[in-house]
């Protein structure tokens, strides 16, 4: 696994920035970790790398945003109040699992029963109030 320590909010978004400008069609990245622990920052990053210009949130009520104003569409999913695999294809979810561009996932540990081929597996530690250990390995890369 590769690590990385975010000293601050900004550090986050330019991990996240790069992830985003190597990003190709049909990456799913997956992201665990508590809540606040920087998980919707990193997509904020994402996004930008992309190019998308849009406000990016968590969706947690709606449970998946869309973003199509950059490069690549992206797809950000919030699977924070399903409880199980199941629950994830009631909510049609699972198409997202094979992105025509790019889709990251918080709380991606819901679902990790049938990983996708490109799928990066991102853990996010808080460490102190401002320094995150953010892992990660592309075990299907």
């Amino acid at each position: 696994m590769d690590t990385f320590i975010s000293k601050s909010l900004n550090d986050t978004l330019a991990l996240g920035e790069e992830w985003g400008r190597e990003a190709e069609a049909g990456w799913v990245i997956g992201l665990s970790g508590d809540l606040g622990a920087g998980k919707t920052q990193l997509v904020r990053g994402i996004a930008r790398g992309l190019g998308v210009t849009d406000r990016v949130h968590s969706p947690t009520f709606a449970l998946i945003n869309e973003y199509r104003g950059g490069r690549l569409p992206m797809h950000h999913l919030d699977l924070y109040r399903l409880q199980s695999h199941d629950d994830i294809i009631a909510a049609g979810l699972e198409e997202y699992f094979s992105p025509p561009g790019i889709a990251v996932i918080e709380w991606a540990e819901r679902w990790e029963d049938s990983l996708p081929e490109n799928y990066r597996r991102v853990e996010i530690e808080t460490l102190s109030e401002n320094e995150r250990r953010i892992a990660h390995e592309d075990p299907g890369a």
